[in-house]
């Protein structure tokens, strides 16, 4: 049995996702927060998420 769509939570503004399968280690954008999550853990078709740290090039002005 395979599993179509997962389901987490956004751990900033704690809406409800639903994606199509995904690997641990892809990235995702928030719908509501529009933060870029990192997939963390696939389990029983739910999955963990973590916000990604985003680093700003510094142009040094």
């Amino acid at each position: 049995m395979s599993v179509s769509t997962l389901t987490g939570i956004c751990p900033e503004c704690e809406t409800d996702l639903t994606t199509p399968p995904m690997l641990q280690g892809e990235t995702l954008s928030c719908p509501e927060c529009m933060l870029t999550l990192r997939v963390e853990d696939v389990q029983g078709g739910e999955i963990s998420l973590q916000m990604v740290e985003v680093q700003l090039r510094d142009w040094g002005q």
